[in-house]
């Protein structure tokens, strides 16, 4: 039978953290196994005890951490010695503590979600990417920095967690796509085996609310252009961004960033999607040569002066732009009187409100817009305009 203990090493240096390691006993025979967990003397006391007494670790977030993985690392070994044991008789202790070396360290919540945010940056992700990553900085300031296993991720954290967002002031919206992101590393934990499969979020909202209507009128997209922005440069490019986007078609502000003079060839503005891989079509309108005539880059390949240097700070650049940018077009919206804060995503939804309006198919709307069904387009609409609704309640409201 198979004896397995956990062991600790003082470190030989004053004052720093002793490391911890199994003991493998197998007919009498004794081997040694590395892990990676260091403790300074007073917490290997604390968690000997916990241990050997099988009691609660004490409150301290990092030792519990330790704790749960180094509980859940015996249970594989245990496993695997029994097996090893029932089904081969002949194997050597070297053998059972090769098998004991393959076993996955125990991985927290944080460093997991960290190696994933990695595997996306690796795979050309980068905006995937940043959505972790802000998830995990959110889940971080939640925790107070305070790591924790899997085996202590339960329904409570989870739904302590959208407790917190709420209660920092942020919508409906945004809490559940926080959550959706959560739930999909858990899943992907699940998958890998570094997580048991609970159904953990079946008590928080991860659904998707009705949005506040983004688009504007025709009458709002004539005033915005109409606007004179003369003495202000920046204002004036914000403005004309805005137009660009609105007259391609509602395209995204990252696509815009990132079009480049090649893309423009024989009257047609050719394009892939960052968000999907789309292709994309335009046929190039005067509206379009007039606003890159006035705003020619000259210092580079991109067509719009957005990214100006090619030197791996093409993304800092583009989402620096992107935020002065709304800046600025929200004081545009307020110039204008318009009712709603302004914004570059509003010249996408107001592109597919307006073509609603004039009759275009869904399909057509939809082809345009670059999205994969109509579905998603459907989405986009149901919150887009009630101004056919409203006249007909009016209507109806005048007849009694």
């Amino acid at each position: 039978m198979t004896t397995i203990k956990l062991k600790f090493r003082p470190s030989t240096s004053k004052g720093k953290a002793g490391r911890l390691f199994y003991q493998v006993i197998y007919r009498r025979a004794v081997r040694q196994l590395k892990t990676q967990y260091c403790l300074s003397p007073e917490d290997w006391a604390k968690l000997s005890l916990s241990l050997h007494a099988n009691l609660p670790t004490p409150p301290d977030a990092r030792l519990q951490l330790v704790s749960d993985q180094i509980r859940r690392e015996m249970k594989q070994m245990r496993s695997i010695a029994q097996e090893m044991e029932s089904t081969c008789m002949g194997c050597s202790i070297d053998e059972l503590v090769d098998a004991f070396s393959r076993i996955t360290p125990g991985q927290s919540v944080f460093a997991f979600m960290q190696s994933v945010i990695d595997e996306k940056n690796r795979k050309g992700c980068v905006r995937t990417g940043e959505t972790y990553q802000t998830t995990l900085n959110r889940f971080k300031q939640f925790r107070q920095q305070q790591d924790l296993s899997f085996e202590a991720f339960t329904a409570q954290t989870v739904e302590l967690f959208e407790a917190y967002l709420l209660a920092s002031g942020l919508r409906r919206n945004t809490s559940s796509f926080y959550l959706r992101i959560l739930r999909t590393v858990y899943n992907l934990a699940v998958d890998r085996e570094i997580a048991e499969r609970k159904n953990l979020f079946r008590h928080v909202y991860t659904g998707a609310d009705k949005t506040t209507k983004r688009a504007i009128s025709q009458k709002y997209i004539r005033k915005i252009k109409q606007l004179d922005c003369s003495s202000d440069a920046s204002l004036d490019f914000a403005r004309d961004l805005f137009l660009f986007s609105f007259y391609t078609r509602g395209m995204s502000f990252v696509d815009i960033a990132y079009l480049r003079k090649t893309d423009l060839k024989y009257g047609v503005l050719t394009y892939w999607r960052k968000k999907t891989g789309q292709r994309l079509d335009i046929l190039w309108e005067p509206e379009m040569q007039e606003l890159v005539e006035k705003h020619p880059n000259t210092q580079g390949t991109f067509l719009l002066p957005i990214i100006t240097v090619e030197n791996g700070t093409e993304r800092r650049q583009y989402r620096n732009a992107l935020h002065l940018i709304n800046r600025k077009l929200k004081r545009i919206g307020e110039e204008i009187g318009l009712p709603v804060p302004l914004s570059m995503y509003a010249a996408r939804h107001s592109w597919a409100s307006i073509a609603k309006e004039q009759n275009i198919p869904l399909s057509v709307i939809s082809e345009g817009m670059g999205h994969d069904s109509e579905t998603t387009t459907q989405i986009y609409l149901a919150s887009l305009s009630t101004s056919v609704v409203d006249r007909a309640n009016r209507k109806i409201l005048r007849a009694i």
